[in-house]
């Protein structure tokens, strides 16, 4: 997947300029979750639209093309993949993987990596285009150059990934009630899920080791 993100990056980073209002709400519904001080990492950082708007000081991403962008961004970046995180045990307070995890080759060792670089009680922040919302179906019909090859999951899938990764209670917020391309303000997230296109889900780590068990 990184061949076409350093193809089109531009193309890419050009999707928030036009869709503000969607960008905008997506910030607000990760905002809820996001912890107000701590060291904090994004998994497919990609140009460091969230990661900069956020505060989120440290990326990583496969596309070196996305990269440049987020390091000019302010967002400090090394080139990897989730699913080999950088960094020892217990080196941040949040990891946040916003819209990335329908890109990555294995979304549970992401999972397992993640919870290995959070510190105890250390918060994962999860953004999804949610498979069974309006907006996952059209995403999945459209078939975009980025979306094409994506595998869109479910919030139950999700939570279902979490629960084997050994994060324990998990928490939902939701928005993007209309199409990016129709929004005319920024809309304000709503708890739970089932309505929304975009869903932000988190929950804390848990004292002991990860478990090896599969889905």
């Amino acid at each position: 997947m990184s061949g076409i993100f350093d193809k089109y990056y531009k193309q890419y980073d050009a999707w928030y300029d036009r869709n503000t209002f969607s960008y905008l709400s997506e910030l607000e519904a990760v905002k809820n979750f996001l912890p107000r001080k701590g060291k904090g990492l994004e998994i497919g950082v990609g140009t460091g639209r969230f990661a900069h708007a956020l505060g989120i000081q440290y990326g990583i991403d496969p596309s070196k093309e996305m990269l440049k962008i987020a390091a000019w961004r302010g967002v400090h970046v090394q080139q990897a993949a989730g699913e080999d995180i950088p960094f020892p045990e217990d080196t941040f307070d949040y990891v946040a993987i916003i819209i990335s995890l329908c890109f990555v080759h294995d979304p549970l060792k992401v999972l397992k990596e993640s919870y290995r670089v959070l510190k105890q009680n250390g918060r994962i922040i999860l953004g999804i285009v949610d498979k069974n919302s309006f907006l996952g179906k059209f995403y999945q019909k459209k078939k975009s150059i980025f979306y094409k090859d994506a595998h869109f999951f479910s919030v139950e899938e999700i939570s279902k990934l979490l629960a084997i990764t050994e994060f324990p209670k998990v928490d939902y917020s939701q928005t993007l009630f209309d199409l990016p391309s129709e929004m005319t303000a920024v809309q304000k997230p709503r708890k739970g899920y089932g309505q929304g296109g975009f869903v932000v889900i988190s929950a804390r780590k848990r004292e002991g080791n990860v478990t090896k068990g599969e889905p």
